[in-house]
């Protein structure tokens, strides 16, 4: 970052401008009630659906502006930047909606649905690095050496700017807002927002949320300075940023009323509850703001609360991991291995133990050879489809009464 950038503020006037440059290059989001979340949460919340936004995230509107503004002639020279997902890909389609030339260096452990992505908005695509630290640090080296332009994902006056227009829509749908919860990472896409929203209501609430696994934008709000700390694995890879911003840490530290921190559990429970309830898909780093306000992370207030979901590009494998988790957490899936002699008719007679139960097999499991199996017995895992607590507890039941040797798995 140069000492310009590391200097210059953002200010409502470059908010303005952004929307302008942005208007048919990106969609303005739907901000929805949901009943069913106020209801939850106890909270009157709105959410900015960005994961209906191009690309499945915000990022598209800060890459677009950043690479708008650039003269003829650097554009010429193409942009360079590195991501493992939402930024990679806002790049990438912004640059090849103004005809300019992408590079985008992704970890060498990016998922392969997020690189097939990348590369049809027009990328080129390069795997390098075990670590994102590793992967940037190629990026720099080949924008230095090609003469290239790098496009930073959020430590950037202009790349905030187009972020913040996400705060200028918030506000011009539903103006009555008095709060506005927003997913943290490295910090654009909150302090753009924190600089519309104040300038427009200066008396709004902006309450940033952070995973308990990356708590860098936290513990800097919280001390006044940024400080290191262990980084822990999360499923929120989208704000799993290691520093925040320097110019992104000044305006949060300006404008910002407070960073909460969640917790992995509570973010894939707003996953699983948004799909359901609401037929909307939100990434983990998206769902944090739901997240946050579900657990009671981020205290109730008066007056509507506007939480940002910041994108949906959700690996599937991931996905399927929540869906099931989440059943099993409501009681609606079931694991439960049954030792059973092994003699034609056993498995027969636990399936209409089962059936009688009313619950549905999803999938079974025969072992008869495993090291801990006694000879004559097989060990059979079922998969069940309950109803609820109730109907688990009825299942469970009929099992025991029918005399079978079983044990739940979790």
């Amino acid at each position: 970052m140069s000492e310009m950038s590391e200097q210059q503020e953002v200010t409502f006037k470059d908010i303005e401008e952004a929307a302008r440059t942005l208007k048919g290059a990106v969609r303005t989001t739907p901000i929805d009630r949901s009943r069913i979340l106020s209801e939850m949460s106890g909270m009157d919340l709105y959410l900015k659906m960005e994961n209906m936004q191009r690309t499945g995230s915000f990022k598209l509107r800060g890459a677009y502006n950043k690479i708008y503004s650039l003269s003829d002639s650097d554009r010429k020279k193409g942009v360079v930047a590195a991501s493992a997902g939402n930024h990679a890909q806002g790049v990438a389609h912004a640059a090849t909606l103004l005809d300019t030339r992408s590079t985008i260096v992704m970890p060498e452990t990016a998922s392969p649905a997020k690189v097939d992505a990348t590369k049809g908005y027009g990328a080129k695509v390069i795997l390098h690095g075990a670590v994102f630290d590793e992967t940037l640090e190629m990026a720099k080296k080949i924008a230095a050496k090609e003469g290239s332009i790098f496009v930073h994902p959020f430590d950037d006056p202009k790349v905030i700017a187009g972020q913040g227009t996400v705060g200028l829509e918030m506000l011009e749908s539903a103006p009555e807002l008095e709060t506005i919860v927003v997913p943290v990472g490295g910090g654009g896409l909150i302090s753009g927002i924190a600089v519309a929203a104040k300038a427009i209501k200066p008396k709004i609430r902006i309450v940033g949320v952070q995973s308990q696994a990356f708590p860098s934008m936290y513990m800097a709000f919280k001390t006044a300075r940024i400080v290191p700390f262990k980084a822990e694995e999360t499923i929120a890879d989208g704000i799993a940023v290691k520093q925040p911003g320097k110019l992104d840490y000044k305006l949060v530290r300006k404008l910002v009323d407070d960073v909460v921190l969640v917790s992995d559990a509570d973010i894939a429970e707003a996953i699983f509850l948004m799909l359901e309830r609401m037929k909307t898909v939100a990434e983990a780093a998206g769902a944090a703001g739901v997240g946050a306000c579900l657990a009671g992370v981020v205290k109730a207030a008066p007056g509507p609360c506007g939480v940002v979901i910041s994108g949906g590009n959700i690996d599937m494998y991931t996905l399927d991991q929540i869906v099931a988790k989440g059943l099993e957490r409501e009681h609606r899936l079931l694991r439960v291995k049954v030792t059973l002699s092994d003699k034609p008719g056993a498995l027969r007679d636990t399936l209409d133990v089962i059936a009688t139960a009313r619950a549905n097999v999803v999938n079974v499991e025969h072992d008869r050879v495993g090291k801990d199996i006694p000879i004559g017995r097989a060990v059979v895992t079922f998969t069940l489809e309950t109803q609820n607590m109730e109907h688990t507890k009825s299942l469970i039941s009929a099992l025991g009464k029918a005399r079978l040797k079983y044990r739940l798995v979790n």
